[in-house]
């Protein structure tokens, strides 16, 4: 009997059932309503039970043929699972990156032209928020976050990036006018940009320069560090930020570090991936494209 039951029957019979209509299942396996008919009335003799009730204009699955449902049902969504990894994994060349929003926009969206220039057949796709991605669904390769540690999930790698140093950051404006910073003691007169996103805080570069009291009370607070360099980019006072997502506006004038480019070195970001992929070729030759800019 098992080598006798054609796919078509099958299908046939799922459609139906799921939709409760021969002619409904007619239309989405593009046959006649007959053809449907013929296909469930040749599978009921092959199996030697009855799987629906015709009655008037309709058709109801019998418990024998609601049983038979779930099982075909099951069995069709593994299939369809197993399609779509597949599918998946013969897209391998396809780099799904997961990071911070102003890691993204401000360090690695300048940079990821000359990996892709490098590896022309791996496709980039990022993503960016403040949440930790998923990588057991494997829908993201690499996750890139920021923060203090935390207990990740079994089998996932952690590697730590390089320490970033976080430093005074402003408008070349604020060097000159009736104010002009040009040392510590000139801080106060200033608006302080708060940067929420980031590990150190003004209070924090407050401890390593006792002499100098500031009012951290005031000023302007953003939850990203992107938004902070903006707002400092655009004269809106002194920021509190990095030096690694700051890079492009030193170098290109629109921000300076009036008192100098040492500061408080801290650990924040760090690179996530499981260690069952940590050897993909793509993986890896993100890794290793990644480190090699970091020590640019």
């Amino acid at each position: 009997m098992h080598n006798r039951v054609t796919l078509k029957s099958i299908q046939a019979f799922e459609a139906a059932a799921r939709l409760s209509s021969f002619a409904l299942a007619a239309e989405e396996l593009f046959v006649t309503p007959s053809a449907i008919s013929h296909q469930i009335k040749l599978l009921e003799e092959q199996l030697s039970i009855r799987l629906f009730h015709r009655l008037h204009r309709t058709v109801l699955l019998t418990d024998s043929g609601r049983q038979y449902a779930e099982e075909i049902t099951s069995a069709f969504a593994r299939i369809d699972a197993a399609t779509r990894e597949i599918g998946r994994v013969a897209k391998s060349d396809i780099l799904t990156i997961h990071c911070t929003p102003s890691f993204a926009t401000q360090w690695l969206m300048p940079r990821i032209a000359r990996f892709s220039a490098a590896h022309p057949d791996i496709d980039v796709r990022l993503n960016a928020s403040s949440e930790a991605a998923d990588l057991i669904s494997g829908a993201v390769d690499i996750d890139i976050r920021y923060g203090p540690r935390k207990l990740q999930p079994a089998g996932t790698m952690v590697l730590e990036l390089p320490p970033e140093t976080i430093v005074p950051l402003c408008s070349p404006a604020l060097m000159a006018g009736d104010s002009p910073l040009r040392s510590v003691a000139d801080l106060p007169q200033h608006p302080l940009i708060h940067s929420e996103g980031c590990l150190v805080s003004w209070r924090d570069w407050m401890r390593q320069h006792r002499k100098t009291r500031l009012d951290i009370g005031r000023g302007p607070r953003f939850d990203r560090s992107f938004m902070a360099l903006s707002a400092a980019v655009d004269g809106l006072g002194v920021c509190l930020e990095s030096l690694l997502l700051a890079q492009r506006e030193l170098e290109t004038g629109r921000l300076v570090a009036p008192f100098g480019l040492e500061g408080l070195n801290v650990q924040g970001y760090t690179l996530n991936l499981l260690k069952s992929r940590a050897e993909l070729p793509k993986l890896r030759s993100f890794q290793d494209w990644l480190f090699a800019e970091l020590e640019r």
